[in-house]
């Protein structure tokens, strides 16, 4: 079996803010509508997360449970344990209608770092980032593709197509340039 690699190669840059590509990150789309039978189990037994509410995100260490849609749920764990996340969550819902595929290596990762972090954000995505409450999630669009994020630690952590990675991490560079700053803070 080959190694996996991000999509990126752990790229970074620094500028007012601090851009890193992260991954291999193992991710799962789970997809189940709200109300189904062991659905809350399933996210547990996969991320040891519970239930996500509608556009959170529930982080324990390395893994996560993020609300994406009203039938739909970002499972992450650890790249190596995808295969036991999988099982898990169809020995939860054994009979009941989902599906859980393992997106692991069709998406990119970045994380966005700094006091200023948000500031680089908010020139790509419309969403007002003065609300945007810890352990909140959006998705949405980063410029002309998109994306989900959500804080995390001093910035943000965020997810795309990996098709798009290298467009994804230019508009970042591009946004964390210094003397680009807005002067919000």
């Amino acid at each position: 079996m080959s190694e996996p690699v991000s999509a990126l190669g752990g790229k970074t840059y620094r500028g007012f803010a601090t851009i890193r590509e992260i991954g291999p990150l193992g991710m799962i789309t789970l997809r189940a509508k709200p109300g189904t039978a062991g659905l809350d189990k399933a996210i547990k037994a996969a991320t040891g997360c519970a239930l996500p509410e509608q556009r959170r995100i529930v982080i324990d260490g390395d893994r996560a449970a993020g609300w994406m849609s009203p039938d739909e749920y970002l499972l992450v764990v650890p790249y190596a344990e995808v295969g036991k996340a999988l099982d898990a969550v169809a020995k939860a819902l054994k009979g009941q209608h989902h599906l859980a595929v393992d997106v692991s290596d069709a998406r990119a990762v970045f994380d966005v770092e700094g006091p200023l972090a948000a500031e680089v954000l908010m020139k790509l995505s419309p969403v007002d980032h003065g609300t945007l409450a810890e352990g909140e999630l959006r998705r949405t669009r980063l410029a002309q593709v998109a994306g989900a994020f959500w804080r995390q630690g001093s910035g943000y952590r965020i997810v795309c197509f990996r098709s798009v990675a290298g467009y994804v991490f230019g508009l970042l560079e591009h946004s964390a340039q210094p003397g680009s700053e807005l002067g919000l803070a």
